[in-house]
Parts: structure tokens; C-alpha cells; sequence
């Protein structure tokens, strides 16, 4: 198990956080395994893999019951993990090759209207000013860029091209993508960089982070968590805000004005379009939803 989370580390660049999702799973499978009584990776078996899934979704005394995405996710693990070994020789046969993991089902983005992405953004602007500025600053780019949080925090100030408008991102696997940033984001990244950062950076070593925290370091991904929740609280917003709620409600409103699937793909860094076309999905509800209440005939 270590030698694959190696290679997947060092040869294909994983990120962290999805190395140590993947090293949880596999201890999981480990632990299933041991308890039937297999040590050794050329016992198992496919019967061993559809027995293991089915454990998962029913639960034990000892564990509850995982939905069908978070098994099938565990299951992308011990697929990976099998299959390397089969690739290196180290068994004969993949177990888990014709095995289809748990089909989760359909939860569409949630996304919160333009009205609350200003409200959210106006009240980033409270408080303490190298704080507010910096607070306004991440979350106009987070929205104006589709950007994961890791993505945001992980910026350095080099990778900002103000002048041109654009920002060089890094997303899974490592892969860098430029991305338009609108007035709005270079208007209030301007502002921090200029009446914010400066002292931020003075407390600290001198990193080249762009988004810093109090002690001159980089912001964390909690710390932004953090700042974002307190933002929607004072803005009154109600429900569960996150980082993702902008990315989604980035590619919404994009569609939502008339932009085309495959340019969304290309911002949020998407592998596959299949994986952006889920927000299509909301605009088509949306359209559902007005027709029902605006047309005569609707019902």
C-alpha cells in the first residue's frame, strides 16, 4: 500500500489531502480484510470486494453505514490499489476489475443568487482593515474565478497579473491553468496588495503568499473557512455558505449568461466536461421552476 500512495505522490503529483482520503479507505479495506482473515493482497478476491462494498453501505455494530458516494469513492481507492499491483506483478489478476462501485445519487451544485454573492462580498468589507481587505480581496477572486479554496490559499503573489487581468492557478495532479479575473476581483485585489498586505507581510518572514494571515503567513484553508462563514453570517445569509457554494455559483451564473459548457470546463479546471455538465442540470431546473410560475398553462 505505501509503495502505490508513493507512486502516486512522487509520479503523478496527487494532492495531499486526496493522498490521505485515499490512505484512510485503504486502511478501512486493510482492517475488512485482516478481520476475514487475509494479510496477503493474491488471497483477495472479487466475492472479497462486492462482500466489502456491501458492508460499507449496511454498516456494523462498530461502524455506521457510509452513503453510496463516500463507498464508492473507497472503492476508486482499492480499485487503484489493486490495479498497481496487478501492473507491478505482484498478483496475477486485478480482483476488483469488474467490480462497478455504488451509483450515488444526482445532487445538483448548490449555487445562491447574484443578490447574495454582493451581500456575502459587502460584508467581507467589515472590520479590521488589513483583514477586511484581504477577506474582500479572496472571496471576489474564489467568485470570480471559480477557484477551489486550496486553489486560492496556494496563490503567490507572482502568479497575480494584475495589468493583463489573469490569474495562474494550480489545480489537481498539479495542473496550471490561467484564468480571466473580472474588475471587481482586480479592483479589490488591488487594494489589498496596495493597503493591506504590506503590513500583513511585515509581521511574518517575508513569504511570497498572496492571501496572508495575521502573523505574516499563509492563510490556511480553515482560516478561510473561517472568514467566509463570518461573512455570511453577517450578511444574514441562510444555509450552509462554503468556498465550493462560490465555484458553483460561478459556473451557474455563467451558463446562466450564455456562456458555453466547454469554457466553463476549461475555468473550473475540469478533467472531463461530463463533470461540468452537472451545473447545466441547474440551469435547466431553473428554467423548470420559471416556466411552472410564469406560464398560464404550466399546470
Amino acid at each position: 500500500m505505501s509503495t502505490w500512495l508513493t507512486h502516486l505522490a512522487v509520479e503523478r503529483g496527487m494532492a495531499a489531502n486526496t493522498l490521505a482520503a485515499y490512505r484512510r479507505d485503504l486502511a478501512r479495506w486493510t482492517a475488512y480484510l485482516a478481520a476475514n482473515g487475509i494479510t496477503d493482497p493474491r488471497e483477495v478476491r472479487e466475492t472479497h470486494v462486492t462482500a466489502f462494498l456491501t458492508h460499507l453501505r449496511e454498516g456494523s455494530e462498530e461502524t455506521a453505514p457510509l452513503a453510496a458516494s463516500s463507498a464508492a469513492r473507497t472503492l476508486v481507492a482499492v480499485r487503484g490499489l489493486h490495479r498497481f499491483l496487478a501492473l507491478e506483478g505482484e498478483v496475477a489478476a486485478d480482483p476488483t476489475a469488474s467490480v462497478s462501485p455504488p451509483r450515488p445519487p444526482l445532487r445538483l451544485p448548490k449555487a445562491i443568487p447574484l443578490d447574495d454573492i454582493e451581500a456575502l462580498l459587502d460584508a467581507a468589507s467589515v472590520g479590521d482593515p488589513p483583514a477586511s481587505l484581504r477577506d474582500r480581496a479572496l472571496l471576489e477572486v474564489l467568485y470570480g474565478t471559480g477557484a477551489r479554496i486550496s486553489e486560492a490559499v496556494g496563490l503567490d503573489v507572482d502568479d497575480v497579473t494584475g495589468a493583463e487581468g489573469v490569474v495562474r492557478l494550480r489545480g489537481k495532479g498539479g495542473k496550471e491553468r490561467i484564468v480571466p479575473l473580472g474588475s471587481y476581483a482586480v479592483a479589490a485585489l488591488e487594494a489589498y496588495l496596495t493597503r493591506a498586505r504590506p503590513a500583513l507581510a511585515s509581521r511574518g518572514p517575508g513569504l511570497p503568499a498572496l492571501f496572508l494571515n495575521q502573523r505574516g503567513g499563509r492563510l490556511s484553508r480553515q482560516s478561510a473557512w473561517a472568514l467566509l462563514a463570518a461573512a455570511a453570517h453577517r450578511a444574514g445569509l441562510t444555509g450552509r455558505v462554503s468556498p465550493h457554494t462560490l465555484r458553483h455559483s460561478f459556473a451557474t451564473h455563467l451558463l446562466d449568461g450564455g456562456a458555453d459548457v466547454r469554457v466553463v470546463q476549461e475555468l473550473l479546471g475540469h478533467a472531463s466536461v461530463t463533470t461540468t455538465q452537472v451545473y447545466t442540470l441547474v440551469t435547466v431546473q431553473r428554467l423548470r421552476e420559471e416556466y411552472a410560475q410564469a406560464h398560464p398553462r404550466a399546470r
